[in-house]
């Protein structure tokens, strides 16, 4: 029988490659149970490699190299990465989780159909670990609940290799691959898949998945070519071609980042489907994804048994040495010479560090469900793409039936001979787990990951973690980052949130009418001479209580005061008048004014007078007017813009002294509507009300005083208040030089900047690493490759400092317009819903 075996093994016909295919027995949270043996699946969690640091992202590798050596040293090991296209229904079906007010049905369903048109693909990352073998028993129970059927797992078995999985499970939580548990849905797919099945795999709600329900899972016919596997559905039609390519040569030495991350590259393999017609001149606009997935199986050497691999292969090196010596020719060959070197140097280091020798077998899978010509230019697009790394990758002829089961969950290496040892350095520098990854778990999706690897971005703008709740958005004008932090206030709107956006440019008009069209409350306040009144602080402030207005009207009073009446004691003469109005039933500022001039005392008749004067100006008349009508502002959840195209803020530097009286009555009108947004942050029954403050072209602010009191204020109290404040700025440095609002930024968005200083400074307030490198990143962000601008492109940080190149996604053209900022942009007719003050 041996004689036998070892024939049909040398023919490529027998040992492992004629082994049965995996007899599947059950399915759990972690595991995957054969008629044989037991494995424990995990998922992994990306990190962002792409724009790490060189220290980070080499400290991370060491800490992947030494879980490799430590962890998983001795063990059968699995590793795939798949991919599954983004499945807008599950969109559909959590967006009343995220959203209740206006017509958000509309707003969810648009953005549903968004992600069916772009059609994003989801990489998942698996690690299979072989726990140990599987013994038939006897006295194997017969029950039927949930399926389960005569081959079924017995529970206490079951809980034996769950301890087992969960053990092992708390080691791996602390690699860099961040390991879980692999859910029983995400296996149950992952099984079913590898037949090529469209519906997904029925599993909902089970904790087990054995029986007559993973025997239906597990049903299907592959079809052998000597070049691709088919997949013949139920009808008998064929469902896809797939190729199982190995690589068969690696590169001496592969560098990281780059080239070496053979693993991670999968997801920047393109191609050019063969139904290209050559119409268009843009043929980089029509390559397609070719999404390749990977199953390599290894096995760690322990470091004993790399050592002793070593010295087998330098005894090798001396024996063939000492036989070149004897004849005569007397010289080894200089490749018998170097491998004595090789082994030495590979010896010292695996004694020295903490390192080892790694068994693999690296497998990649090209899928079409087009045709085979398709498949066969997929196939070349992968061979092209890992060429030009050095790596020779090519298909397995005459091996794709036991390739194809190499891949199987639970299955065995089949094609021994097809497969190389190195040192675990080589091995974690495939990165598998790396790539591309922010935003939040989970929350409204606002655009998509243009990094190493695709995928959907999460972010809540008005979520209550009970963490920082600033939001900045840096960058160049006409980069779309105005149009991002409005896209996040319609966000906020439909989640219930109160919303007020400080227009100072008179350009967000579009964000009412975007706001209406969803059925949201929208108002637009436009402050001008018709609007008397409206930034009353007595009035804005009422909810609030009139306490608060005794010290806050003053102080606004006092800074459009003449500078000879507040030197001759003015102030003290308009605090007394205020004192008076607010115990009146009807106060106003404008009765504060009648009232001074009203009083028997001269500097305050005279002080009565010029606040008179100045209230008939049209910036003055909003704050000191005399108000017809309902109040234009209430805090009441919905979209509120105010506009102010006219203000006229002094210069930073600019001390009180050399005021304008515009400058003057400017800094008062703000001064309004600044401690009406405060106050109604703190306001204590509006605390459980979400509430986001969203400030367009914030360097305005900063050169004043109150500006930078109001941005500090609402940074450091925001998450105590529910209150979230949004940033929009073409200053990084000016932002930087804030540390209370630097200090308590959650989230920031960097758009395109072009001069060294400004590229620094978003570099710090993005945590990527200073110098030249990131620089250019900076600068060249938001352009493609023929230099024309990509609007909406942008680097976010997230809350958990994590950093990723993100493409903001508008659902659909008319809201794109709607919210379109730029000067040739007519601003829309208010529609019916809209409240307009003007």
């Amino acid at each position: 029988m041996r004689v036998l075996e070892r024939i049909t093994g040398l023919l490529g016909v027998g040992g492992e490659r004629a082994a049965p295919p995996p007899q599947y027995e059950g399915i759990a949270d972690g595991l995957v149970l054969t008629d044989t043996e037991a494995w424990a699946w995990y998922t992994t969690e990306t990190s962002n490699s792409d724009l790490m640091g060189e220290a980070e992202h080499d400290a991370e590798q060491a800490r992947a190299e030494a879980a490799l050596t430590s962890t998983l040293a001795g063990m059968d090991v699995h590793l795939r990465i798949l991919w599954s296209p983004y499945s807008a229904d599950d969109y559909r079906a959590e967006a009343p989780d995220l959203y209740s007010a206006g017509r958000w049905e509309d707003w969810a369903e648009d953005r549903a159909g968004r992600l069916d048109q772009i059609a994003l693909p989801v990489r998942h990352v698996l690690i299979g670990v072989r726990l140990g073998g599987r013994t038939a028993s006897p006295g194997r129970r017969i029950t039927d609940v949930a399926g389960v059927s005569s081959r079924g797992v017995p529970a206490r078995e079951l809980a034996t290799w769950h301890t087992a999985a969960r053990r092992l499970g708390r080691r791996l939580e602390a690699s860099p691959w961040r390991c879980a548990p692999a859910p029983v849905e995400l296996l149950a797919w992952m099984v079913t898949r590898e037949q090529h099945r469209s519906v997904p795999a029925p599993v909902a709600g089970r904790s087990l998945v054995s029986g007559a329900l993973l025997a239906s899972l597990t049903q299907g016919r592959v079809l052998p070519y000597p070049d691709h596997v088919r997949m013949v559905d139920v009808e008998g039609a064929t469902a896809a071609w797939v190729a199982v390519l190995v690589m068969t040569a690696f590169p001496e030495r592969l560098t990281t980042p780059g080239p070496g991350e053979w693993l991670r590259a999968l997801a920047e393999v393109s191609y050019l489907p063969p139904d290209y017609d050559g119409l268009e001149d843009d043929v980089a606009a029509r390559l397609v994804a070719v999404s390749p997935e990977a199953s390599v199986r290894l096995r760690v050497l322990p470091k004993r048994a790399a050592i002793a691999r070593t010295d087998q292969t330098a005894r090798m090196v001396r024996e063939q040495t000492n036989s070149a010596g004897t004849h005569a020719l007397g010289d080894p060959g200089r490749v018998i010479t170097d491998a004595g070197e090789v082994m030495a140097d590979l010896r010292a280091e695996l004694e020295r560090e903490e390192l080892s020798l790694v068994e693999d077998h690296p497998r990649v899978v090209v899928t079409s469900t087009r045709g085979l010509e398709d498949l066969r230019a997929r196939v070349d697009a992968v061979i092209a793409h890992y060429a030009d790394s050095g790596i020779t990758v090519q298909v397995g002829t005459d091996e794709q039936r036991p390739l194809w089961l190499e891949t199987l969950a639970g299955d065995r290496v089949r094609v021994p001979d097809l497969g190389h040892v190195r040192d675990t350095r080589a091995l974690a520098g495939a990165w598998w787990w790396g790539g591309a990854r922010v935003g939040d778990d989970s929350g409204p999706i606002i655009g998509y990951l243009t990094g190493s690897t695709p995928g959907v971005v999460r972010l809540t703008p008005a979520a209550d973690r009970r963490d920082a709740t600033t939001v900045a958005y840096v960058g160049r004008s006409g980069r779309g980052k105005t149009t991002a932090m409005m896209c996040s206030i319609l966000e906020a709107a439909h989640a219930g949130a109160w919303c007020m956006a400080l227009d100072f440019k008179g350009d967000l008009g579009g964000l009412t009418a975007a706001a209406s069209r969803y059925g949201l409350p929208a108002h637009l306040v436009q402050l001008t001479r018709a609007m008397a009144g409206t930034a009353d602080l007595i009035t804005l402030l009422a909810g609030a209580g009139r306490d608060i207005a005794r010290a806050e009207v003053p102080a606004q009073l006092s800074l459009v005061t003449p500078a000879h009446l507040r030197a001759s004691g003015a102030e003290t003469a308009i605090q007394a008048a205020t004192n008076v109005v607010l115990d009146l039933p009807d106060p106003g500022t404008w009765r504060v004014i009648e009232h001074l001039r009203a009083g028997d005392d001269e500097l305050a008749r005279a002080t009565g007078d010029a606040l008179w004067e100045l209230a008939q100006t049209p910036h003055g008349s909003l704050f000191m007017g005399r108000p017809e009508g309902e109040p234009a502002l209430a805090a009441t959840p919905g979209v509120w813009v105010v506009q102010l195209p006219g203000l006229s803020l002094p210069a930073v530097g600019e001390t009180r002294e050399t005021w304008t009286t515009v400058q003057s009555l400017s800094v008062a009108v703000m001064h309004s509507l600044l401690a009406y947004g405060v106050l109604t942050s703190g306001r204590p029954d509006l605390r459980t009300l979400p509430k986001l403050v969203a400030v367009p072209e914030v360097h305005v602010m900063t050169g004043t005083t109150q500006g930078r009191h109001f941005l500090d204020y609402v940074a450091r109290v925001g998450r105590a208040l529910g209150t979230h404040l949004h940033l929009d700025t073409q200053d990084a440095s000016g932002l930087l030089s804030m540390p209370g609002v630097v200090e308590q930024l959650a989230t920031v968005v960097g758009f395109q900047l072009t001069t060294p200083a400004q590229q620094d400074a978003l570099g710090e307030l993005l945590g990527l690493p200073p110098g030249a490198h990131t620089r250019e990143l900076i600068r060249s962000i938001g352009i493609q490759p023929d230099g024309e601008i990509r609007h909406g492109h942008s680097i976010i940080r997230d809350r958990k400092f994590g950093a990723a190149t993100v493409q903001w996604d508008i659902p659909t053209s008319e809201l794109l317009d709607l919210l379109d900022t730029s000067p040739r942009a007519t601003q829309p007719a208010p529609s019916d819903d809209v409240e307009v003050h003007a």
